[in-house]
Formats: structure tokens, sequence, C-alpha cells
């Protein structure tokens, strides 16, 4: 195994450092993996406190015979700039997305019809988007994702950190309050009514309502292509019981996807220590590291969809 230094986007308004692990046998083109962060800034290990997702995952692959590329995400690099100004979802990771993928089929030691796109959470969330605008991937591999709307998971999580536990009860009730009024009638506004409307930071509603358009699990009714959708059971941020359950019931019967739920596992798919999103600090401040099960089901789905993307495609 090795790792190169690259940039994704050279050459653009945001050139972005990344890294392409490779395997050690390189005498025939590889599969590969992009991986697409989650929410929030984020570097090419998608470092969560002690936690290195993306690091975890690339070093696995490759000893499976599978590269893969990570690069440090726009709001990562880019902080200061972008605190400027409000993003919406597509310039914060859609375009870089689409940048990663088209560098690495361009390598030559890649095999460009067995490129396949890696989102956690958030990047989950938009993963099969980012295929259906350009991305044309061999398939999605979707880690901790949700079928809801990012606005309803931002809600759902207030109400879980408000808990009778909390002794912030109150604010976090005060907040829920204020998030719900501001998102009523989201999608009854104009996109320049929603640009104006401030949720929170440099945010404005129109991140959301420009994401919320179509949700992921639209994106995958409308898609042949095979998908792994993976999910912790202990996860607090992103829940098996919900949001893990209702792709089940979305996607059920097609034979397209795969669905891996791993029981002892936290939302970074490692094991999980607390269960409790108002221990999330303890939880992801222990270091550990993603185990060969979650690794070596990536890698078996990754190598067992090889055949050339024709195959699956489907006149909609």
């Amino acid at each position: 195994m090795n790792s190169e230094k690259t940039v994704v986007g050279a050459g653009s308004k945001y050139p972005l450092n990344g890294l392409l692990t490779l395997p050690d046998d390189l005498s025939a083109p590889v599969p590969a993996v992009v991986m697409v962060h989650g929410s929030g800034p984020s570097d090419m290990d998608e470092r969560v406190m002690k936690l290195t997702p993306f690091r975890d995952l690339a070093e696995g692959l490759a000893t499976h015979g599978v590269a893969s590329l990570r690069y440090d995400k726009r709001t990562f690099a880019y902080a200061r700039k972008l605190a400027r100004m409000s993003p919406s979802v597509k310039d914060e990771t859609i375009d870089d997305a689409l940048l990663a993928v088209e560098l690495v089929k361009n390598d030559p030691r890649i095999d460009r019809d067995r490129v396949f796109l890696l989102g956690h959470s958030m990047g989950a969330m938009l993963a099969p988007r980012i295929d259906a605008e350009g991305g044309n991937v061999r398939g999605l591999i979707m880690m901790a994702g949700t079928p809801y709307r990012l606005e309803e998971i931002v809600l759902r999580q207030l109400k879980q950190t408000g808990g009778s536990r909390s002794p912030l009860k109150w604010i976090i009730g005060l907040e829920y309050r204020i998030y719900s009024k501001k998102f009523s009638g989201l999608y009854q506004m104009s996109d320049e009514e929603a640009m104006k409307k401030r949720f929170a930071g440099n945010l404005s509603l129109y991140y959301f309502k420009e994401m919320g358009q179509k949700t992921a699990a639209d994106y995958l009714l409308e898609s042949r292509k095979p998908a792994l959708l993976m999910q912790g059971g202990k996860d607090f941020q992103v829940l098996a019981e919900d949001d893990f359950q209702k792709f089940r019931e979305i996607l059920s019967g097609r034979d397209n996807t795969v669905f891996r739920l791993y029981p002892e596992l936290n939302h970074v798919f490692v094991k999980a220590l607390y269960s409790d999103i108002l221990k999330a600090s303890k939880e992801y401040g222990t270091e550990r590291h993603i185990g060969g099960d979650v690794i070596g089901d990536i890698a078996a789905f990754v190598l067992e969809n090889g055949q050339p993307q024709a195959d699956f495609r489907e006149d909609l």
C-alpha cells in the first residue's frame, strides 16, 4: 500500500489537498472509491476528535486491492473565505466530489469503469445526487445515510439533545421552536427569499431548500446502480430503527440494493461506548478504528460489482 499526494480541482478556484491510496498490486487497473464527507468542515481523514474513519477505510481497502481518494472538504480548507459567503450544498460538496471522481477516472492505474462513491452521513445523503449530476460512478456505498431531509434531522437531533436529562433543556427547547418556525413553509419560498433568510452562521435557508428538493431515497428509486447501505446499530445521530428501517421499506424488493446493519457500532462505524447523544464528546474522544468486518463488506461489494456500467443503466 502507498499513498500519493494529489490535488482535487487543480487550477480551480478551490483546489483541495488529497491522498490517493493504492494497493501494492497494480499489474492491472484497480477499482477505486471516492470518499465524500459528512456535514461541517472536515479534513481528508474525516477526523472526529480521536477518530479518523476515512483514513481507516483507505488503508483497509488497499489491503483488499481497492484504491481510494480522500481529500480536504472545501469548508475545512477555505473556512475563512467561505465564512463571508453563504454556500449551497452544490458549492460545498457536489462540485468537488465531481472533480474528485474525474481525477480518479483519469488515472491509468484505476479501472474507470469501477469507480464507486462512498458517502458518510450527509455525504451518504448526497452520494446518489452526485452520481446523477455527472459522477456516473459504478455504484454507491452509503454509510449512516438517511432518506429524510436535512432539516428534519436537525430538528430530531435537537429533540434528542433536549431530553429531560439535559441541563440545557430549556435553551435547546427554545432553539427547536425557533428553527421549526424558520423551516415552516420552506418549500413554498422562492429561491431568492430562502437565500435572504438566515438559518445560523453563514448558512441561509436556501442551503436546506436546494438540498431538500429531492432526497437520497428519491434519487435511489430513479437508479439501478448497485448500492450498499450501511448502518451502526448504536448510532445516535442517524437511527437504525428509523432512518435505516425507512430505507429498507422504501427500497424493498430491489435486487441492486444491499443492506448491512452492525449492531454494536456507532455513527463512525467503530464500537459504541455510550450510545447517548449527550455523551458525544466522550464517544468520539476515545481512539478506535473501523474493523475488518466493515472494510471487508465494502471491499466485497466493490469487487463483486465489476461488470460494465452499461449493464445497469436504465432508460427512465
